[in-house]
């Protein structure tokens, strides 16, 4: 019988909100280093996008992505398949399919038992099994905090291939999970959230976000982003301005999940999103401190971001339906302007 513990008390930050700030994060990849060109390398990390992309020659490219964090929320099995998800959802949010993991796992082995490690480990190949791809080995360290992701490997046709630089000022915005993970996982790290309250943050993180390899094969889908830990003004203000646009944002139109409003009242913030907000605040229209903790809120295996041009919406949202997703715009984009995006 697999011991009663509370993962999230074994570490000090949960999920995607233990990610480096932006702004820190473009200061340690600083580089005097003169490197390589890899013709064959179509996406590396000039633009911030979800996975690297090279060229196979024949038409498609492999993808490589990683992701890895600390407990998220305290059930162990839960973690491990949240963990694997969100590592995942970047093969989708490029238009790929994934085509096997291995794991990253560190664990504190004179505070937790192998017992529990294994559930974590049981977690991803959960997940992968639901992408049906094996989870086919990994790397194990001793470390003071559990810690679990993903490396992935996937493939995708040259011509779905969605990259952060290829949206247009002519799209609507889609987000195809609702916002407030950060909130109510703080909620639950803080010990106010009652009964039955997570659960819905936890449906989201665990469900995978596979429409991606078909959003990306329709003409009028120009690309697509996942929101994780930079919430969604950091992963939308990456994909402006790597395209040389921006975007305005219907605060109201934005999905929230249930409850959301109650524990941000209370102050259940993480500490990631005010971190987003120094990175980025200053690229954003002004806005109140509400539209602040909701859309800087740092998301752990988020929905994906996807930019649809306004002419070809009838395809997309047949798609979306297949997938039982009932999707309205939450925003547009627009020719470059002083902010990179106006909140409304």
């Amino acid at each position: 019988m697999v011991e009663e513990i509370k993962l999230t008390e074994y570490s000090h930050g949960a999920g995607c909100g233990c990610k480096i700030s932006p702004m820190l994060l473009d200061e340690i990849l600083k580089t005097d280093i003169s490197s390589t060109l890899y013709p064959q390398l179509l996406v590396g990390n000039e633009h911030k996008d979800d996975a690297a992309a090279y060229d196979l020659g024949n038409g498609t490219s492999v993808l490589s992505t990683t992701d890895f964090f600390m407990p998220i929320v305290d059930d162990a099995f839960t973690f491990g398949r949240i963990a694997a998800t969100n590592a995942l959802s970047d093969i989708y949010a490029m238009g790929g399919k994934p085509l096997m993991a291995i794991s990253i796992f560190g664990w504190p082995i004179e505070k937790l038992s192998s017992e529990v490690a294994r559930q974590v480990i049981d977690g991803g190949r959960a997940a992968c099994e639901d992408a049906g791809i094996p989870l086919a080995g990994g790397h194990s360290i001793d470390s003071p905090e559990p810690i679990f992701g993903l490396a992935v490997t996937g493939i995708v046709d040259n011509k779905n291939l969605m990259k952060n630089s290829s949206a247009t000022d002519d799209c609507y915005i889609f987000i195809t999970k609702s916002i407030g993970i950060g909130i109510l996982t703080t909620a639950q790290k803080q010990k106010k959230i009652e009964d039955g309250d997570i659960d819905v943050a936890i449906e989201a993180m665990a469900t995978l976000n596979r429409a991606g390899a078909i959003f990306a094969t329709l003409d009028s889908v120009l690309t697509m982003t996942d929101v994780t830990g930079f919430g969604l003004l950091g992963h939308l203000s990456e994909v402006c301005e790597a395209s040389g646009i921006s975007a305005n944002i219907w605060f109201e139109k934005v999905p929230l999940l249930q409850n959301v409003e109650k524990y941000r009242a209370q102050g259940c913030i993480p500490g990631g999103s005010r971190k987003n907000f120094m990175s980025y605040g200053h690229k954003i229209s002004q806005i109140s401190d509400r539209q602040r903790e909701i859309l800087c809120d740092a998301q752990t295996s988020g929905g994906l971001l996807v930019f649809v041009k306004k002419s070809g919406l009838d395809e997309f949202y047949k798609s979306a339906k297949e997938f039982g997703l009932n999707l309205e715009p939450i925003g547009e984009t627009t020719p470059r302007r002083k902010h990179v995006i106006e909140v409304l």
